[in-house]
């Protein structure tokens, strides 16, 4: 059964019988596998600006926890830099402790201890530092320039983390559940247009394994690359093309560092031609990245020049109307 009332029941009534639908959203798989992971393991503690308490954090994704969970669910001060401090010593002494930033954009308050001490520390003393940072990320309307930024491209540049983007609400719950299995540092990107736009009928025992990307969409025509919420985007304008006659593949990246390059080229070899789709900035970052490898790796399975697809090289508007205008892509 899960926890918090997280069904949604939908109901149909015939004259004999009742059937009953359930759906449960990406962030009710995010609170979800948390719940799982501190009633599995009592080593695992939440850390975050609000999640204690009754109000769960700034999307609920923590809402109910501390109260089931009593003092493994905790409020912290204003300060990021303090709050990763705390969870990698916590981490080097056996703890498994879960960091939520209100915020990906507030991440950068922390990016010494992220980088330079999480995510060098093994390589430093042979002492792993499990700590998994949930960020969330990307943009929704109105957001403004310090509420929407993907900085995914930011942690995958650098050696020693593991950078998640889960894209459905399947991988929202297992992929976070492996995070705090791994001994290296997770940063986990969950995008917050997600949380209520996609839902699912049931979540599942366990996924792909870290590092495996995903075909989520057969073609012959074109291969797309994606992760987060463009793969969701990339999918309904494959669907939309299909019906001009186009056949569009679509690759779930699902972590952008590592980065499945062998699932990548196998999907151009059967298309002959790429499009890297991200929402991040387009100087460099993951779908340069993309693109620099199959180039380099397979360019004899090219019919065609790769492109990308990324948002615009400019702050987020605030202002909904400039929003709009902010998010023209990108090519290159």
């Amino acid at each position: 059964m899960l926890a918090f009332g997280l069904r949604h029941y939908f109901v149909i009534r015939h004259s004999d019988f009742v059937i009953h639908f359930m759906s449960i959203t990406y962030l009710e798989a995010i609170r979800e596998a948390q719940a799982k992971l501190l009633r599995d393991d009592e080593r695992v503690f939440i850390y975050g600006q609000d999640v204690g308490g009754t109000f769960g954090g700034a999307f609920k994704a923590t809402k109910g926890l501390a109260k089931e969970f009593p003092g493994r669910v905790l409020n912290t001060p204003i300060s990021e830099d303090a709050i990763v401090g705390t969870a990698i010593g916590a981490a080097m002494q056996g703890m498994r402790p879960i960091v939520e930033m209100q915020f990906a954009d507030f991440s950068s308050i922390a990016l010494n201890q992220i980088l330079n001490n999480a995510g060098t520390h093994y390589w430093r003393t042979n002492v792993p530092v499990p700590i998994t940072v949930r960020l969330p990320s990307g943009g929704t309307k109105g957001s403004g320039p310090f509420h929407s930024q993907s900085m995914e491209s930011i942690y995958a540049h650098y050696p020693g983390l593991i950078v998640m983007t889960p894209a459905t609400v399947e991988d929202a719950y297992t992929m976070l559940i492996e995070a705090v299995a791994i001994d290296d540092p997770v940063v986990y990107c969950e995008h917050k247009y997600l949380y209520y736009h996609l839902k699912a009928d049931k979540l599942p025992e366990k996924g792909l394994p870290t590092g495996r990307a995903r075909i989520a969409r057969e073609g012959r025509d074109l291969t797309v690359v994606s992760y987060s919420a463009m793969m969701q985007e990339s999918l309904a304008a494959a669907e939309e093309l299909a019906r001009e006659g186009l056949e569009i593949e679509v690759v779930d990246l699902r972590t952008v560092k590592p980065l499945d390059t062998d699932t990548v080229l196998a999907s151009v070899a059967r298309t002959g031609r790429l499009l890297c789709v991200g929402e991040s900035f387009p100087w460099g970052g993951a779908t340069a990245e993309v693109v620099a490898r199959v180039t380099s790796q397979g360019f004899h399975l090219l019919d065609a020049a790769p492109q990308r697809l990324n948002g615009q090289s400019s702050s987020t508007a605030a202002r909904v109307n400039l929003c709009r205008k902010s998010q023209s892509s990108c090519r290159s």
